[in-house]
């Protein structure tokens, strides 16, 4: 007899209903038998799929990850690097809103039920930075951004960008600095930090805004789930 066919829909299922119960209620609300009951299928299935708790909390970590790099490769690259890096932080914006139960956990900053995130956990997360790396590059050597370490520079991008994020998240940008507000003027302010002009700046922020809805709005209200 062939062993039972594992359904990726449920695998996901049990990934978004653990990661919600973790956001809105705390540690205390993660058990195999409530996240089991909320998808329809046995508490086995937790063991079938993952291992165990232990196991299916890291798959929200890497699964928040992999949405986040799905969102990146909808990014086009094109002979503005700059408005392509400032894509890039609409689409990080976009996914974080779009994944709110799992992004609340992919850095560890929520208790994750006596788990604590590996060092191979966080470089799985780091891997997501590869595209915004390249496109910092092609910044440097079209002469956008002054000469500097790409890495240190896209970590420098995400560090503020992720900072946003969670003031956003929290409820904490309201009018008349709502959110979107700010996120204009801190990408702008990044931009010129680094070194662009603030006219070619002004340009480049133009075209990323057209862009916006055919590459990141438009994207599903939550990325599809890998397979």
């Amino acid at each position: 007899m062939s062993p039972r066919k594992l359904d990726p829909e449920i695998r996901t299922a049990l990934v978004d209903i653990a990661a919600r119960l973790l956001a809105e209620h705390g540690a205390e609300a993660l058990s195999t038998r409530k996240i089991a009951a909320e998808a329809g299928t046995s508490t086995m299935a937790v063991y079938t799929y993952f291992g165990g708790m232990s196991g299916l909390v890291r798959e929200m970590v890497h699964e928040g990850f992999a949405r986040l790099e799905r969102q990146f490769a909808r990014v086009r690259q094109t002979d503005d690097p700059v408005a392509d890096v400032l894509v890039l932080g609409h689409a990080y914006r976009h996914n974080a809103k779009a994944n709110s139960h799992l992004y609340a956990v992919m850095f560890g900053g929520q208790s994750l039920a006596g788990f604590s995130l590996t060092e191979e956990d966080r470089q799985y997360g780091r891997y997501t930075l590869v595209d915004v790396v390249g496109c910092v590059s092609r910044c440097v050597e079209a002469g956008r951004f002054r000469q500097a370490d790409p890495l240190l520079v896209a970590h420098q991008l995400w560090i503020a960008t992720h900072g946003l994020v969670n003031l956003e998240l929290g409820g904490y940008l309201v009018d008349p600095v709502d959110a979107d507000r700010c996120h204009e003027n801190l990408l702008r302010g990044l931009i010129v930090g680094v070194g662009d002009t603030t006219e070619a700046a002004a340009k480049s922020m133009a075209a990323a805004n057209r862009r916006v809805r055919r590459e990141v709005a438009g994207a599903p209200h939550a990325v599809e789930p890998r397979r």
